[in-house]
């Protein structure tokens, strides 16, 4: 591991490979992940591993104060373009990424990490999803009304969030539930759909969520919804819980 300020550099002894196309434009297992920002690494491949023939110059620049200087291709396969999807380092402030590409991942069709779709981001080695069954009594509120109650939850230990009450949908009042057009996609859990509340005060949106097929190390939360910590009042044995300050507050 190594870095220049806040990014960090490691190896990855996984197989990446990213497809535009119906074409692997990158495919290397001397892949590096470098953290950008700090939630999640983004993907660096070394020219060799990237179909360098796939990549058209710009002739536009991107600038790093940490990473150094990229120059900005766009990636065209048959009648697929990417355009200024990749940046080709060449002038680089830490050492490890001389000879390295990376890759815009949404303007790119199919990440994959081994032989397993990888979506929205590269995943975090550093974070961790544990789903355990749990006979805390949960009840949970909004506005006063009770929409929640069971002895039964699930409970998500996601790194660096609140842990998340998941509950059967039969100790859920689903007739004040209307679902939404809204989904949300996570790396680490899938993609979520949504519900709203309605209830003599109002209605609140999407303030439920569950997962219909969550990915494997999530299965366990499959079919059952959970509430915004944030957003609603959550009795834990009882006791009412404060509410976390993150994103979603």
């Amino acid at each position: 591991m190594s870095g220049r300020g806040r990014v960090r550099v490691e190896d990855t002894p996984k197989r990446v490979r990213v497809q535009l196309g119906g074409v692997f434009v990158a495919d290397s297992t001397a892949v590096l992940m470098v953290w950008e920002k700090p939630y999640y690494p983004t993907y660096y491949f070394p020219h060799d591993d990237v179909r360098m023939d796939l990549l058209a110059p710009t002739g536009d620049t991107y600038r790093s104060p940490s990473r150094g200087t990229a120059d900005i291709h766009t990636v065209k396969v048959g009648g697929a373009e990417a355009a200024d999807a990749a940046r080709v380092w060449n002038d680089v402030k830490i050492e490890e990424l001389a000879g390295f590409v990376s890759f815009n991942w949404s303007a790119m069709d199919h990440w994959y990490e081994e032989d397993e779709e990888v979506y929205v981001h590269a995943r975090d080695p550093y974070t961790r999803v544990d789903v355990l069954q749990s006979s805390r009594h949960i009840e949970v509120f909004v506005a006063g009304t009770k929409v929640a109650d069971t002895t039964k939850p699930r409970l998500l230990f996601e790194t660096g969030l609140p842990v998340r009450y998941y509950m059967p949908k039969t100790d859920v009042v689903m007739e004040l539930l209307t679902p939404t057009d809204s989904v949300t996609h996570c790396p680490y859990k899938g993609s979520a759909n949504y519900w709203s509340i309605s209830v003599d005060e109002g209605t609140v949106d999407d303030i439920v969520w569950g997962y219909t097929a969550p990915l494997a190390e999530s299965a366990d939360v499959a079919g059952f919804v959970s509430f915004y910590n944030e957003r609603v009042d959550i009795y834990v044995d009882g006791e009412l819980e404060t509410k976390p300050k993150t994103v979603f507050s």
